[in-house]
Parts: C-alpha cells; structure tokens; sequence
C-alpha cells in the first residue's frame, strides 16, 4: 500500500519548462470546467483548445489525447481529495485517533458535496473506453485509503484499537490477501481488524456517494449532517477505535 502522501512535482527551472506547466494547469482547469458542464463521457480536447484560445492541433503538443486529459483530471482530483484528508487529520491531536478519523470522513464528504463532477469522475460509473492507466493513478488513488490504514494501525499500535468480542473469523484466502497488505505497509494491525477497516473504507464511501449521487431521494433524510455524523460514529465503533 503507497504511503499517504505523494511527493510534490519537481518544481519546473526554466522559463519554457514554467510556461509548459502553466499551460498544463490551463488545460486541467478548463478540463474540470468541461467535465462539470457535460460530464466524462462527452470530454473533448478540441473544446479544452478553443477555450484555450489555441488551435486544436496546439493543445496537441501538451496532452497527447483525450485518454491522457481524463488521466490528468483523475489524478488532479485525487490529489485535492487526498490534500483536504491530510489537511483535516492532522489539524487533529496526533493521539486523537477516533477525532482523526471523524476529521477525515467529514473530509471526503465535504470535498464530494462541493466537486460532484469530479467525485464522479473518481468513484462513479466508468467512462467508456477508457482504462486508467495503473502507473500514474495507483499513488494518488490510494491516499484515502493509505491515510485510513495508517490511522488505524497507529491506534492499534498505542491501545486504542481493540476488535468487539463478536468479531468474525477470517477465512485462510482473506487471511493471505490481509498479510499481503499488511506487510506490504508495514501494518501491525491483524487480520480481525484489518478486515474491518476495510468494510470501514468502503462504507465511508458508500454513504458519501449515496448522498453525491441522490441515492436517498429528495425527502427521506433532511438532517444529512446528523445522518452522517451517526454513520462516523457507528463505522468508527466497526473499526475498533475506542472514545
């Protein structure tokens, strides 16, 4: 599992590598712009180099095609996502774990409920014809996640991460894929409760998408802030964390 953080770019040193870059950003920008207005499917780079203010033969020279702009606009987005999560952990006490936890559900939610288009493009129905490119998108995909674990095996590691009595056994084929992650992570946490922060991780996701995508229709759940804060609440008792 990557670390929770990618390292920043190389920052560009000469004026034509800063004006590359910029343009770059110009067209990331304008992309999301696009992808807010007519959604994945209907992207166009030739749309991005009008609004550019640059024939379409010129934008060319900076994102290659269509594939390589939805693969900027994926990693552009998983990164802000991943920056707002980092930034909301560690604004919380380093011993705070079930309060990191909370900051970083609050997190995801808010980034989701102020940039759909964009929690769309990441966890919503695939773009057709489209493959991301594992290469480019694993580091910046995994951040959430990778932060999630680390925050858990951080409680476990200082007592404050125990599984309820009740806890399911784990069968031996689950039980490979855990010490696979667990040791490629250097996790401490074991089996019992690692499957549970993943059961933690996509219920977190599941709930913020039900609300970004309408899932709950317009009039069953008026109070959506209670109704999430008691979802944290109850995910962060399935982790283990203690109050």
């Amino acid at each position: 599992m990557p670390q929770t953080s990618t390292p920043p770019p190389a920052r560009p040193s000469t004026p034509r590598e800063r004006a590359r870059a910029q343009t770059i950003q110009d067209i990331v920008r304008i992309g999301r712009e696009h992808l807010a207005l007519h959604g994945a499917a209907a992207l166009s780079l030739r749309a991005v180099a009008r609004e550019l203010g640059v024939v379409s033969s010129a934008v060319y020279r900076y994102v290659e095609n269509r594939e390589e702009l939805l693969t900027l606009l994926l990693v552009d987005a998983y990164n802000e996502l991943g920056d707002a999560v980092d930034a909301a952990v560690e604004a919380r006490p380093e011993g705070d774990f079930r309060g990191r936890f909370e900051a970083l559900g609050v997190a995801v939610r808010g980034w989701a409920l102020a940039q759909p288009p964009s929690y769309a493009l990441l966890f919503g129905s695939p773009v057709p014809g489209y493959q991301a490119p594992a290469e480019r998108t694993m580091a910046p995909g995994t951040r959430v996640i990778s932060a999630l674990m680390t925050l858990l095996d951080g409680a476990y590691r200082s007592g404050r991460l125990a599984a309820p009595d009740d806890h399911a056994a784990v069968a031996p084929a689950l039980a490979a894929d855990l010490e696979r992650i667990r040791s490629g992570a250097g996790l401490a946490v074991p089996d019992a409760l690692l499957a549970r922060g993943a059961l933690v991780w996509t219920s977190l996701f599941g709930a913020v998408s039900f609300e970004v995508f309408g899932q709950y229709g317009e009039d069953t759940f008026a109070a959506r802030d209670e109704l999430f804060a008691h979802h944290l609440a109850v995910l962060a008792g399935v982790a283990g964390l203690r109050p």
